[in-house]
């Protein structure tokens, strides 16, 4: 793959010193283990870089194939592939979740209270399938994100509500069935298990399991040989570690990759989370993604679906005003949310560059961001937890705009 960032529009001196602060801030210091980057615009790869090491146990460099664990950036996948759906007429987004889900009409809203106090009432208005794309249902992440305590997460753990995947998809949103939603429907953000509904709607309304539509309508056809809900045997060499930092700030090993739960295909793969991938294989999704839906010429989602899921659904609002709790892969003033997506809706607001990107991010400080003005898109790979340890995003977002010379 030819690497020319001067035929891509930027100045070569200032683009190279991504790979020298990444280098001199996190690998060698041994805030991470190792790292990659790819940047491309207008088709062109501007940087393509492996820095320092994929297992530390083990003494294994990073390499262009590795294969990380990319949790919650599967959610843009999940959100793509039911809207392939939405493309053949088989859901509306206003369609009431009720209508795939028959025991969601049982639902309720919190009111007030805890516990045997918690008083709830039936929603105005019925929770949609726009609603569970773009995080507005009602639904939370039942008390596992980290430092965010809500009323009613004690529910979700009475429920037995677990991410371990020992549930069928149909079990675990059965079990969603039972708790009462935080706020009325399309009226907050709540960063949440739905797009996990969303992957259980896609084997409804399709018939297939989520693994098997995902690999027919999208690994396949965007030649993702490597993405998929476990590593096999045969690609464990490929498979990094995964760090955590500790309290006196060293890594720490999380997830070993020869005892890893991503050995073994789950019982119900996770649409919010549950994928491994290489930075070239999420590059092929980029890659559509910044030509309106097209790969290879093929046009796998319309232009216009596409441009719909990367508007913001939050009613003229920014995460700043819609969001409940502090935790998402991202920040909130100046950023709205589509479905699947968040977007720079005001740069000013945000502190940042990119206004009318989107993107997201994952627990293991994955991220990728798709500019479509600029027709760029970046990804980054390393594995630590959490995601909010250090500011991958906004660094790299200043240093890539930064090296982007005059129109020519």
């Amino acid at each position: 793959m030819p690497i020319d960032p001067e035929a891509a529009g930027f100045a070569p001196e200032k683009l190279d010193r991504l790979t020298h602060h990444l280098e001199s801030r996190y690998v060698t210091p041994k805030k991470i283990a190792g790292c990659s980057l790819r940047i491309v615009r207008k088709g062109i790869t501007a940087h393509d870089s492996t820095l320092g090491l994929m297992d530390i146990e083990r003494d294994k460099p990073m390499r262009t194939d590795t294969i990380f664990r990319i949790y919650s950036m599967t959610k843009p996948l999940t959100s793509v592939a039911l809207m392939m759906l939405f493309e053949e007429g088989q859901l509306q987004l206003t369609d009431p979740v009720y209508k795939f889900i028959p025991s969601w009409r049982q639902h309720r809203v919190w009111v007030e209270g805890t516990g045997d106090a918690m008083a709830t009432r039936r929603p105005v208005t019925p929770m949609t399938i726009q609603h569970l794309l773009s995080h507005t249902a009602g639904l939370t992440y039942g008390g596992f994100l980290p430092g965010l305590e809500l009323p009613v997460d004690p529910v979700y753990a009475a429920a037995g509500i677990s991410r371990a995947g020992t549930d069928t998809l149909e079990e675990f949103v059965q079990k969603l069935s039972q708790v009462p939603l935080l706020y009325e429907p399309g009226s907050q953000w709540s960063y949440s298990l739905a797009t996990d509904v969303c992957g259980h709607l896609i084997e409804v309304i399709s018939g297939k399991p989520l693994e098997e539509f995902l690999r027919e309508r999208l690994f396949e056809p965007l030649d993702m040989p490597d993405t998929g809900f476990s590593v096999p045997d045969h690609k464990l060499d490929r498979f990094a570690a995964c760090y955590e930092r500790a309290p006196d700030k060293s890594l720490r090993l999380q997830d070993d990759p020869e005892t890893s739960r991503f050995r073994k295909p789950p019982h119900a793969p996770s649409g919010a989370g549950g994928l491994v991938g290489t930075t070239g294989d999420y590059a092929h999704f980029s890659e559509m993604l910044v030509n309106q839906g097209q790969f290879r010429g093929r046009q796998l989602i319309g232009r216009p679906t596409l441009d719909l899921m990367t508007r913001n659904h939050l009613g003229g609002s920014s995460l700043a005003q819609m969001a409940v709790g502090g935790f998402s892969e991202t920040s909130n003033d100046g950023v709205g949310f589509g479905l699947g997506f968040a977007s720079t809706i005001d740069a000013a607001a945000s502190g940042t560059v990119g206004e009318g990107d989107f993107y997201w991010g994952g627990l293991a400080s994955t991220l990728f961001w798709v500019d479509p003005i600029e027709e760029l898109y970046a990804i980054f790979m390393a594995q630590l937890i959490p995601s909010s340890t250090f500011n991958f995003r906004g660094q790299i977002k200043s240093m890539v705009y930064g090296a982007l010379k005059a129109d020519e």
